[in-house]
């Protein structure tokens, strides 16, 4: 009999309920028996032993279901080494906990911190498996991850719903979109929902740029200009401010987010009417589209391969259109940006996006 657990951590999004859902029929319908451990809340529940026997019901009924049925909770990296405020070794309670049920594996479903926790769960010995979870679609590894696709659908979404109103109007309206270091979901969301300016984080903008693309639509006929601003765009000054300094700097800013600074600038520039949207957490939310279903289900059900075949230490991961297993040690702690020369990045260009470079 081969026991497991799983636990989902970090940021919720669509499809982890799907990819769970992949690895847990895979094993059960093997010859092998199983035993899978549910982990409440993320490396919280590993932590401090808050955990469920799972039977082949919970299973049932979860693949259109976003969110997560085991619960997810935040546990930096950073501190994960350090005793928590109640004084436990954290690293030291979580081995204890997967040795105390006798497990063969731990699966392991999030994004960029999580994998950095479950490499180093690796390193201390235990078996892990894990798979790519972000609507930010920055894990090293893998050309796209779970919970990406439907974000962009929603945030597309957004961004259509805005162009009326924003065309009835004669307004400017910026759309933030989630993403504090890359710009995938924004890139994408821009160009399909048909935005004029595109802002990312890799690729800093000057302003004065920004409003002469405003000023040459408006000059052109057009009543409205729309901005896919991701939540971790930077101006060309801040770009060059240590990480020490621009943090100083967003601790002091007056304005809630980087759209509202941009929005502003703008009406100082052109003096046209300027108005924010936030989407905020409903690009995690909602059900995942179909996409997102295959692809986790099909993430799901090769991490449930690699666990009868007693494979561990991977990232079960998609490259080049094929399901692909990548050593965990070169996933954590790397982020996948976009490269500004990038051919979806001249593509857009050449569509005639500005990213305000």
């Amino acid at each position: 009999m081969k026991r497991i657990g799983m636990l989902t951590s970090g940021g919720d999004c669509q499809a982890l309920n799907a990819a769970m859902r992949g690895v847990a029929k895979t094993l059960y319908h093997a010859e092998e028996k199983v035993e899978i451990y549910g982990f409440l809340d993320g490396y919280q529940g590993l932590i401090y032993g808050k955990f469920r026997l799972l039977t082949y019901d919970d299973f049932s009924g979860i693949l259109t279901k976003g969110g997560t049925f085991l619960g997810s909770s935040r546990t930096p990296f950073k501190t994960i080494q350090e005793p928590g405020a109640d004084g436990v070794d954290k690293v030291a309670a979580m081995k204890q906990t997967y040795y105390k049920l006798q497990l063969d594996c731990l699966v392991i479903l999030g994004g960029n911190g999580t994998h950095k926790t479950a490499n180093l769960l690796r390193t201390e010995g235990l078996n892990v498996i894990t798979l790519p979870k972000t609507i930010d679609n920055d894990l090293w590894g893998t050309d796209i991850t779970f919970g990406f696709q439907s974000a962009v659908n929603v945030a597309t979404h957004a961004i259509d719903c805005i162009h009326t109103t924003a065309a009835s109007h004669g307004r400017v309206f910026i759309v933030e979109v989630m993403g504090h270091k890359v710009g995938w979901l924004t890139l994408n969301a821009g160009i399909a929902g048909g935005a004029d300016i595109i802002l990312i984080p890799e690729i800093p903008y000057d302003l004065d740029k920004v409003a002469a693309k405003i000023r040459e639509r408006h000059d052109r006929g057009s009543r409205f200009t729309i901005l896919a601003v991701a939540e971790g765009a930077i101006s060309k000054e801040d770009a060059k401010l240590s990480k020490k300094d621009y943090k100083k700097k967003l601790a002091n800013t007056k304005y809630p987010s980087v759209s509202y600074e941009i929005a502003e600038g703008l009406v100082k520039k052109c003096g046209f009417d300027v108005r924010v949207t936030v989407p905020g957490h409903t690009q995690r939310g909602g059900s995942p589209c179909p996409y997102d279903r295959v692809f986790a289900s099909r993430l799901g059900s090769e991490a449930g391969k690699l666990i009868l075949n007693g494979e561990y230490g991977f990232m079960v991961g998609y490259k080049n259109r094929e399901i692909v297993r990548v050593p965990l040690e070169e996933v954590a702690g790397k982020l996948k940006m976009v490269d500004p020369n990038a051919s979806i990045v001249q593509e857009a260009k050449m569509l005639g996006i500005s990213f305000g470079d």
